[in-house]
């Protein structure tokens, strides 16, 4: 029989945890004491009939927390869904995961097949598995620590914990970059192209994990991206294409949980990056991928061995999940177009799609390429390339673009930062390079990209001839605070632009 002292009416918290369900009681609740909660412990929570496992944050201050009563963080209390405010529910210990003597076994060197990964992901799904232990397994997994067996396990079982859409035709085409390099938004352009052309292209994107912008955040800037299943299919059936968020839409979303604990690591693995990628694609419904591969040494990929080897891995998996992707190679040796952030980058794509005289050329020319190739995926007739690029000259894919946004919710002008400020060159020569880890990292400490205006715009390009004191690159920032902040980290150590002095 259930002990009354079990239960603490609960109410919402308003906190925004992002996907990490949290529940607060104060350090006096009888409930800590009985159940001998403290600080971190894992409790489960039922209401209404279900359930939920939370990590506990013991309140020291009195006020906001009424005594003995149980507040849910916004991911928490989405989770559970109780009626009301106030309801009463149960607490308790929550029986140990089963999948972490899989993870303690990873970690140790050991490998992990169909069952254990499929464990691992429902775990991980319902909350089950603590932060500690999902830092365990990402970390036991990095590098090249997942062989080809275990990544196609991982990407299965990544794709059943979510929903699955079929759109009743082939091909639906899709691409994806694996990142690294800041700038290269080709997305947009790319979905705007391929729908115009009368192609099939359901695009889900996602935030950024580790970069001043993923594609996501770019397109939020412009129009609503946080689609469900419903209002996604209703787009793409009017428009042939749509620009969603993925984390809104259930597929695969043991990644979001993943992207979670891997954005304060600041790194992933080969294995974890393929089923990341493929159970979103084989969520979606894609039957044709293209994979754009920057290669550079400050890029995701550095070396042409290592993108034989992610290319080589991509191609496996996919062909035993049944996708059809090839791997286009691309110069990962700077970033593309003018602008690193949200609202900059938004305002590249827009000056390509409107063909801008001031249109960076770059953003372009990989748009068009990557467009191309994925044309002659559906259609191979070896004229791709020039068939988006008459799509594009001829303002066709501008107006489908503008087309999906109204679908979706309607179109926003890019806004720009109130505070900016120029970095210049300290030294005549040729720009022969720009780092693209640290120019993100300025763009990040700029705000980018939870303040959308923030960022970096780029100034000078590799191959330009610089005098002391040319503009190389300007900081976007919405506060004073946020720009002082990128620029004393600008300044502290070695310019991201190389400037060699001209023989």
């Amino acid at each position: 029989m259930t002990q009354p002292h079990s239960f603490l009416p609960i109410i919402r918290a308003g906190i925004d945890t992002y996907r990490q369900p949290v529940v607060y009681m104060r350090e006096d609740c009888h409930l800590c004491r009985a159940e001998g909660f403290s600080a971190l412990t894992r409790v489960r929570i039922e209401a209404g009939g279900r359930s939920l496992i939370a990590t506990l944050n013991v309140v020291t201050a009195e006020g906001w927390l009424p005594p003995d009563t149980a507040a849910l963080s916004i991911a928490a209390w989405n989770a559970l869904r109780p009626e009301r405010q106030g309801v009463q529910a149960e607490f308790s210990h929550p029986e140990p995961p089963a999948s972490t003597s899989a993870i303690r076994n990873k970690v140790f060197g050991g490998k992990f097949d169909a069952a254990s990964a499929s464990q691992i992901i429902t775990d991980m799904v319902a909350h089950r598995l603590s932060d500690l232990d999902l830092a365990a397994f990402v970390t036991a997994c990095a590098g090249d620590r997942l062989d080809i067996a275990e990544t196609i396990a991982l990407t299965r079982a990544m794709t059943d914990a979510g929903q699955r859409i079929d759109w009743g035709t082939e091909p639906v085409l899709d691409k994806h970059c694996v990142g690294g390099l800041p700038g290269n938004r080709t997305t947009p352009i790319v979905v705007a192209v391929i729908a115009a052309a009368g192609g099939l292209i359901p695009k889900t994107s996602s935030r950024a994990i580790t970069s001043p912008a993923g594609t996501a955040d770019t397109i939020e800037v412009m129009t609503p991206v946080d689609l469900d299943i419903t209002s996604m299919r209703r787009v793409v059936e009017a428009e042939g294409g749509c620009l969603a968020w993925g984390g809104g839409l259930d597929l695969s979303p043991a990644d979001d949980i993943l992207i979670r604990i891997e954005r304060p690591l600041d790194f992933d693995s080969d294995g974890q990056l393929v089923a990341s990628i493929l159970s979103k694609k084989l969520a979606a419904g894609s039957t044709h991928v293209l994979i754009d591969m920057p290669v550079g040494p400050t890029a995701k990929v550095r070396t042409g061995a290592a993108a034989e080897d992610l290319s080589a891995r991509l191609s496996a998996v996919a062909a035993e999940i049944g996708i059809e992707l090839r791997v286009h190679c691309s110069d990962g040796t700077a970033p593309v177009g003018r602008g690193i952030g949200p609202s900059l980058e938004a305002r590249d794509v827009l000056a390509v799609l409107r063909r801008s005289a001031d249109h960076p050329p770059d953003l372009r020319d990989r748009a068009l390429d990557i467009a191309g190739a994925l044309l002659d995926m559906g259609v191979p007739d070896g004229r791709g390339r020039q068939t988006a690029e008459t799509l594009l000259e001829s303002g066709a894919a501008e107006a489908k673009f503008m087309a999906i946004c109204a679908a979706q919710g309607g179109f926003h002008e890019p806004g720009i930062a109130p505070e900016r400020a120029i970095e210049t060159a300290g030294r005549r020569g040729r720009v022969t390079a720009i780092d693209n880890r640290r120019i993100a990292k300025i763009a990040k400490l700029a705000g980018a990209p939870g303040r959308q205006t923030a960022g970096v715009l780029l100034l000078a390009r590799p191959g330009d001839t610089v005098e002391p004191d040319t503009p190389l690159y300007e900081i976007h920032a919405e506060t004073p605070g946020e720009l002082a902040w990128a620029r004393d980290y600008a300044r502290a150590g070695t310019s991201p632009f190389q400037v060699e002095a001209e023989k």
